[in-house]
């Protein structure tokens, strides 16, 4: 819902207060005015409501694309990506923007949840696959912030859920592609020690070594990448990790 929407709103609500001061106005027309009156003051809140969600979105949304330019950016300096193809990238991401922002009006426009009479209001309970499908899809287009929403949501809710451990390792992943090694490497770890029978430990062990190495913990790194050729020595994870134990040991 749109600034305009609610200046528009405001003004009829205005307008009828002046009816309402006109002496002369005698009681059926008052009242009936009255009641319109109640009418628009309760739409007006709603659409308040409904800019003021949509700007923070929006604020939200912009914040990510500055991210995003930082990485491309930084990209750019360690591989000597050239000047076009730094600006293709910059126009994939602004039509990103385009798109969740269109996700955004359509949220907006959503009709509200009936309420049971009787009950008490609350909202159905999400579908775990679809949240898992749609924070999984915005990971891959690059939309950071809102894949690392949908994957805390679908951990907060669903933890005992068989794709809890790959949500996690979702959130990392979510960091990991914004450079926020330490963050990734907390979300990593979570993986091996909340869920450590499944199938993505091997990975999260060796995307945590990759964050550690980044951050300059080349111990601690090295000792992960050992901990991943000892437990899951038959994974590719573990042969990725024995490259890197012995490109090591050669410097």
């Amino acid at each position: 819902m749109t600034h305009a929407a609610v200046v528009r709103t405001t003004g009829r609500a205005l307008a009828l207060l002046g009816l309402l001061a006109v002496p002369g106005c005698y009681a059926p027309q008052t009242m009936a005015t009255r009641g319109g009156l109640d009418s628009l003051r309760v739409q007006l809140d709603t659409l308040m409501v409904r800019d003021s969600v949509t700007y923070a979105l929006l604020n939200e949304t912009r914040n990510e694309l500055a991210a995003q330019r930082d990485v491309l950016l930084s990209t750019r300096a360690s591989s000597g990506s050239t000047n076009s193809q730094l600006f293709d990238q910059m126009s994939r991401l602004e039509g990103r923007l385009d798109e969740v922002m269109g996700r955004f009006t359509k949220l907006e426009q959503r009709p509200a949840v009936s309420v049971p009479s009787g009950g008490a209001g609350a909202a159905p309970a999400a579908d775990p696959a679809a949240l898992y499908d749609q924070a999984s899809q915005d990971l891959t287009q690059g939309r950071y912030g809102l894949a690392l929403q949908g994957f805390r949501e679908y951990v907060d809710k669903f933890a005992n859920q068989p794709m809890a451990d790959n949500a996690e390792y979702g959130i990392g992943e979510c960091y990991f592609a914004q450079a926020r090694f330490d963050s990734a490497a907390v979300a990593y770890a979570r993986v091996a020690s909340d869920w450590p029978e499944g199938d993505k430990v091997p990975a999260a062990l060796y995307k945590r070594a990759l964050c550690q190495d980044k951050l300059g913990r080349s111990a601690e790194s090295r000792q992960t990448l050992e901990t991943l050729v000892k437990r899951f020595p038959l994974s590719g994870e573990a042969q990725l990790a024995r490259e890197r134990l012995g490109s090591k040991k050669g410097h």
